[in-house]
């Protein structure tokens, strides 16, 4: 497995376009959290039956998914670990509470696809193809630069 550092450099490379950074770092969290959406919009009846469990936040599909992808992110850095965490809980918190204001399933979809659509044509702009095209473990890789740029941009 390669390192964050390296997964860093080689994501940096279709990413070097300003329009296209501050396209990723709207559209990246965009798309991380409809995908949440509609992680959690996925029936939970296997999960009830088999887990029996009562907990709604606990009790969906997102919750299972964001377990099996922290392991990626611990494997890169314990630090990696706890900000993914951190940003999974609390995207899950949210999506909890926007599903009590909309249909959480139509609204999920309307934001991947609107963010999607924006991260292509950053990409346009950029003149490079997503990275995740080349490795699809950079669609995990994608928040948590987002996470490092605008740390970076903060700290300057």
């Amino acid at each position: 497995m390669k390192t964050a550092k390296e997964y860093f450099d080689e994501y940096a490379v279709s990413h070097q376009n300003e329009t296209n950074q501050a396209i990723h770092y709207i559209c990246v969290p965009l798309i991380f959290f409809s995908v949440i959406g509609l992680l959690m919009s996925i029936p939970t009846t296997f999960l009830e039956n088999t887990l029996n469990l009562s907990n709604p936040l606990i009790e969906n599909w997102a919750v299972i998914v964001g377990l099996v992808i922290s392991i990626f992110y611990l494997r890169l850095g314990f630090w990696y670990f706890i900000e993914m965490s951190l940003i999974i809980l609390i995207t899950i918190a949210a999506n909890f509470w926007l599903s009590n204001q909309v249909n959480l399933l139509f609204a999920s979809l309307i934001i991947f696809i609107l963010a999607w659509i924006g991260q292509f044509y950053g990409h346009k702009v950029e003149g490079a193809k997503p990275s995740f095209l080349k490795d699809l473990e950079f669609l995990l890789i994608g928040p948590l630069w987002v996470i490092q740029k605008l740390g970076k941009k903060n700290k300057e």
